[in-house]
């Protein structure tokens, strides 16, 4: 198990550090990533976690999709921006009830021993890499819940790798937010015109 695990990490800090970069071949890597993930936490009975990188895989198609597809349109990169404040509603509602509804399947159909630590780090998760896709910099804060919550898991079920890269995430978690808010400061003109065209969650 720990040999996987460390090839995930590697490859999860490959991932990390071109997201930190804001470089498109980060969804190449979202691809193969959750496909290792599948398989540790199918082992260790992390059933939501397991789910979710079935939805990192897809969600990671959809971004390397949606950012070539504006670069073939306008000739540039995607630029980073700022969640547009009429998406923070329907992202809280949203989370909420993935929440309720992941916890319940877990605690009912499941024999996951932390059914509501899972829940939690899996609905921001969703929420964090739909963000993501949309390049926008409050993504950074939901990964660093999902990353500090899901590092103490990975320990209390003895995934040491694994923790110790959560651990890691959490920090470039923060310099990663700090960098994109820059990012998106550099180019307020580009950011305010796709903020403003951006559609409404779904």
């Amino acid at each position: 198990m720990q040999t996987i695990e460390i090839i995930g990490a590697l490859i999860g800090l490959l991932y990390l550090y071109l997201e930190y970069k804001a470089n498109m071949w980060l969804w190449p890597i979202g691809v193969v990533m959750p496909v290792v993930y599948i398989w540790i936490f199918f082992q260790s009975k992390f059933y939501a976690d397991m789910g979710v990188n079935i939805y990192y895989f897809f969600a990671s198609i959809y971004g390397w999709i949606y950012w070539t597809r504006h670069r073939k349109k306008e000739e540039e990169e995607l630029p980073v921006t700022h969640t547009p404040k009429r998406h923070l509603l329907p992202l809280t509602v949203v989370g909420v009830v993935l929440f309720a509804v992941i916890a319940f399947i877990l605690t009912r159909h499941t024999d996951s021993p932390v059914p509501y630590g899972d829940s939690f780090t899996t609905a921001l998760s969703i929420l964090g890499m739909w963000l993501l896709a949309r390049k926008h910099v409050e993504q950074w804060l939901f990964w660093f819940m999902v990353n500090v919550v899901s590092s103490g898991l990975y320990l209390w079920k003895g995934l040491y790798p694994t923790s110790i890269l959560f651990a890691i995430y959490s920090v470039i978690s923060v310099l990663g937010y700090f960098k994109w808010k820059r990012m998106a400061m550099a180019q307020p003109t580009i950011a305010s015109v796709s903020s403003s065209s951006e559609n409404p969650a779904k």
